[in-house]
């Protein structure tokens, strides 16, 4: 795949955090969901939230998209106190882009169809939306799937095609929720590549999710364990490997990265 680097350029800005949740707390029903988590990430950082289904890590995407919010705290996006904005204010003024776990696309129309019907709500232009579709066309290599139904292409084109959707918008933000779910171990390995080229080469700050962590680690800067509602570990993929916290509740004593 000529469009993968076989190298990570590190370039996030430490000290320019694009999101930070302070504080935050989240029930539902009764049910504690997220208790008193806080955390950040920095402009063009990857990072990874862990945990086994259930602990609360798509909620947390839902809560940076403003789809739902939270009981405490504060959520701020590129300095700016967004507690209160609406999801629609929220993605268009801070350019975030979602991939979710399934769907994102019209089953029904053809893998370019599907670009041109998003393109036309994103990139009004048309010289420059044709422009972009073919870019994006040409660097997750689809020119071969152009009139494809996406109801028929495999479990990984359907991803580039979702993650090709998202980037139309020139997001600088981008949420993945499980990227990794059901994908053969061939598919996975060009995902984590496809990841770690939008942050060399556009400086996207990326979250993504998954309760695969050799899967996640193997492509981040930094990663968050959450375990019964709360945030046990975080830091680097080898400080977490080696923490005992992260290894009793979730990676266990033989967990290596490979």
């Amino acid at each position: 795949m000529g469009i993968i680097k076989k190298f990570r350029i590190k370039s996030f800005k430490l000290n320019n955090p694009m999101i930070k949740l302070e504080k935050i707390s989240l029930s539902f029903k009764n049910r504690k969901i997220l208790d008193n988590i806080s955390f950040s990430i920095n402009e063009g950082q990857i990072l990874g939230l862990l945990g086994p289904n259930g602990v609360g890590k798509s909620t947390i995407f839902n809560l940076i998209t403003g789809l739902i919010k939270p009981d405490y705290g504060l959520i701020t996006i590129n300095s700016a106190k967004v507690n209160d904005y609406p999801i629609y204010l929220r993605t268009k003024k801070f350019k975030i882009g979602y991939v979710p776990q399934h769907g994102g696309y019209f089953h029904d129309l053809t893998l370019m169809e599907n670009l041109i019907a998003i393109g036309e709500i994103l990139v009004p232009d048309i010289k420059i939306r044709n422009e972009k579709i073919n870019s994006l066309i040409a660097k997750f290599e689809l020119d071969s799937l152009r009139e494809i139904r996406a109801s028929y292409l495999s479990g990984g084109q359907k991803k580039k095609l979702v993650i090709a959707l998202s980037l139309l918008g020139n997001p600088k933000i981008l949420l993945l929720d499980e990227p990794f779910a059901a994908l053969d171990v061939l598919t996975i390995k060009m995902l984590q590549e496809i990841i770690v080229n939008l942050q060399n080469e556009h400086n996207i700050s990326i979250i993504l999710c998954d309760h695969q962590a050799r899967d996640l680690l193997n492509c981040v800067d930094n990663a968050i364990v959450l375990s019964n509602t709360r945030i046990i570990a975080q830091g680097t993929p080898s400080q977490l490997v080696k923490d005992v916290a992260a290894k009793n509740a979730y990676f266990g004593e033989s967990f290596k990265i490979s």
